[in-house]
């Protein structure tokens, strides 16, 4: 039996398609209505999926602390937050961070597949997403939120893994080496850059000057692999 997952992937970033400024390090680009967008979009998942430079980055990862939506996840008879699963060839995370103190289940998804002190358990990496996201689907894990960083962005995107994107488009324009898809990425499947492969699903300003966008995979178009 297949198990189908829904991959959303969830960002901030700049006019020119920034995730950070140009010096690196934590950024925070979205303002209160993205925030909103965010808590959504955690409120919807069973779980969520971080790499581990972006852990290391920030330290912590992102809680729902909207009341609503804490209650309809309730009433859902869901955890009040989603469980978080951190991408990582090595499981060498220092346990003083406050991510080890949020109120959430953390598992690891590594390529052999073992825990590590701070997690609940530890899953392995398929040879594809496709794969590892099945599996996770087989567990309860079906409808999961992409958080970055860039690097894990571009290796589902190159297995063709991510259903929907939701963008927070921010007005700035930061420059630097930091996109959302790095442009070392290996090359991603021809049919990602056709015309209808994404669909517009919603639009909406959010204040502040930020826009939110939201676009599903067409999956009648069939994926190939990109050239080198």
């Amino acid at each position: 039996m297949t198990h189908q997952t829904t991959v959303r992937l969830v960002l901030a970033v700049s006019l020119d398609g920034r995730l950070a400024y140009p010096r690196g390090g934590p950024s925070q680009l979205g303002g209160p209505g993205d925030r909103r967008a965010l808590e959504e979009a955690l409120a919807w998942s069973d779980g969520a999926l971080i790499g581990a430079g972006t852990l290391r980055a920030h330290r912590s990862s992102c809680l729902i602390h909207d009341q609503d939506l804490l209650e309809q996840r309730q009433t859902a008879c869901r955890p009040p937050q989603p469980d978080l699963f951190v991408v990582s060839r090595q499981a060498d995370f220092p346990q003083d961070w406050p991510f080890f103190q949020q109120p959430f289940a953390r598992y690891l998804l590594t390529p052999e597949g073992g825990s590590a002190e701070g997690f609940l358990d530890g899953h392995p990496l398929a040879a594809s997403w496709t794969e590892s996201l099945a599996s996770l689907a087989a567990r309860g894990w079906s409808r999961v939120v992409l958080l970055g960083g860039a690097g894990l962005c571009a290796s589902m995107l190159a297995d063709d893994a991510v259903d929907e994107l939701q963008l927070t488009l921010c007005p700035r324009v930061l420059g630097g080496p930091f996109c959302w898809v790095p442009s070392s990425a290996p090359a991603l499947p021809e049919n990602l850059a056709a015309a209808d492969s994404w669909l517009l699903e919603h639009s909406k300003p959010l204040g502040g000057g930020e826009l939110l966008v939201r676009y599903r995979r067409n999956r009648s178009i069939k994926s190939s692999r990109g050239r080198s």
